[in-house]
């Protein structure tokens, strides 16, 4: 489950291009809760995984590209609009980032892509800008929507149909529907999602190797508990343990009553004898997220502790054997949340019990297309990418999340992770 909280320390480095900079980091000091940690030399002494899978191809994204054109002619589209972001960069492999001045993809159905850019800015796009090299710029007192009906007429692709992802900013849309009135803007997700959920085989490496760094950056920054550790602390050492790998990331930590809040809690906390410990969040490699929980204690764990963990392996294990080939997705929430209601919790999402969903999909995105969750009929088909990840959430005592990600195969589901075996040992 990746959020975004104050406890996160993140580095800014991505992909095989850190791995460079990883001995810059031997002097490092993790920072948080108001104060600097040395980092311990068990997290220094890390190297990077063996193996890095290779960065995705031109050819891939010829491929999805061609893909998505297909999808847009079954689909009546005239052409997608795109602005910067995931979706942009899964095509076509640009970057840019977003303002208030707009820098546009159009991808037509049928003919070459073509961008659409600030006029100042016309040099840099053609720096990064990749399987075209036609640019329409607009300047300062010039509305930049009015170029997409161009580059339709000069594809000879109707327009009656335009789609956008619904992340686009509104005022993106609102415009392009002023500068092209005869045409129906409709949303694209069909298209990015139907392309961006089946992963091919290089993203499932990619996928791979991100969690396989998550893991062993877990399994380092876990081995650095001491009592009275602020969660800020081991959110540094974990943060480290990235960078010594190659890797961004980042973490949330919480402690003790606080592991009942999914997101966790801006209350500073010190770690005790007994508290139950839970980490959550990844890293990115190539692009590609990784997104893990572990949960475990502090100590000797209670009856208690060790009831509610084994209930929760017991969902997580559910939700895994009935993420099958043509199920749907919320089949793989109910199966979980059936495991969790017949102890006597919730029912449905209330507390004590699982208050959100059971799982999201994954990709280049932490969160993305589609979801176990009740309501979702989506089939499960290979390639598609999800996280395993129900909740036991006891308000005033403790929460417990065991998440890992998995794929679907033609054979059924995979971990990327291996999952914990015992509330304490979180590394099988």
């Amino acid at each position: 489950m990746h959020v975004s909280r104050r406890t996160f320390v993140t580095a800014a480095t991505t992909g095989a291009a850190a791995l460079a900079l990883r001995s810059r980091d031997a002097g490092a000091q993790a920072r948080g809760g108001g104060a600097a940690y040395p980092v311990p030399p068990s997290i220094l002494g890390l190297k990077p995984l063996p193996n890095p899978p290779p960065a995705i191809t031109d050819s891939e994204r010829r491929s999805r590209i061609e893909a998505a054109q297909r999808l847009m002619i079954a689909q009546g589209i005239g052409a997608i609009v795109l602005e910067s972001g995931t979706s942009m960069s899964y095509f076509t492999g640009v970057r840019w980032g977003l303002s208030e001045r707009p820098f546009l993809l159009v991808m037509p159905a049928k003919g070459d892509l073509a961008y659409v850019a600030p006029g100042f800015e016309e040099q840099r796009a053609r720096e990064v800008i990749r399987f075209s090299s036609d640019v329409r710029v607009w300047q300062e007192d010039e509305d930049p929507l009015k170029l997409v009906a161009g580059i339709l007429k000069d594809r000879g692709v109707p327009a009656a149909k335009i789609g956008v992802e619904e992340r686009v900013r509104f005022f993106i849309a609102d415009a392009l529907q002023k500068a092209n009135p005869a045409a129906q803007i409709v949303l694209a997700t069909p298209v990015t999602a139907g392309c961006r959920m089946i992963k091919s085989p290089a993203e499932i490496a990619c996928l791979q190797y991100a969690n396989d760094i998550t893991l062993a950056a877990y399994r380092a920054g876990l081995a650095t508990l001491r009592e009275g550790m602020t969660q800020g602390e081991l959110a540094g050492n974990i943060t480290a343990a990235y960078r010594q790998m190659g890797a961004n990331g980042a973490v949330s930590v919480m402690f003790g009553k606080y592991t009942a809040f999914p997101h966790g809690s801006i209350e500073p906390q010190r770690l005790r004898e007994g508290d139950i410990v839970m980490i959550d969040d990844g890293v990115s490699w190539e692009g590609y997220q990784s997104d893990i929980t572990r949960t475990t204690v502090f100590g000797k764990a209670t009856p208690r502790q060790i009831e509610v963990w084994n209930l929760e392996k017991k969902a997580q294990a559910a939700a895994f054997a009935a993420a099958q080939v043509g199920a749907t997705c919320e089949s793989v929430d109910a199966a979980a949340r059936k495991v969790i209601t017949d102890a006597g919790f919730g029912p449905g999402y209330k507390v004590p019990g699982l208050p959100h969903r059971t799982g999201h999909g994954i990709g280049m995105d932490g969160h993305e297309w589609t979801n176990f969750v009740k309501g979702n009929t989506t089939k499960i088909q290979p390639g598609m990418c999800f996280s395993d990840e129900p909740m036991i959430a006891i308000y005033g005592e403790f929460g417990i999340r065991l998440e890992d990600c998995l794929h679907i195969t033609p054979a059924g589901p995979k971990f990327f992770t291996e999952p914990s075996a015992a509330i304490d040992r979180p590394f099988a």
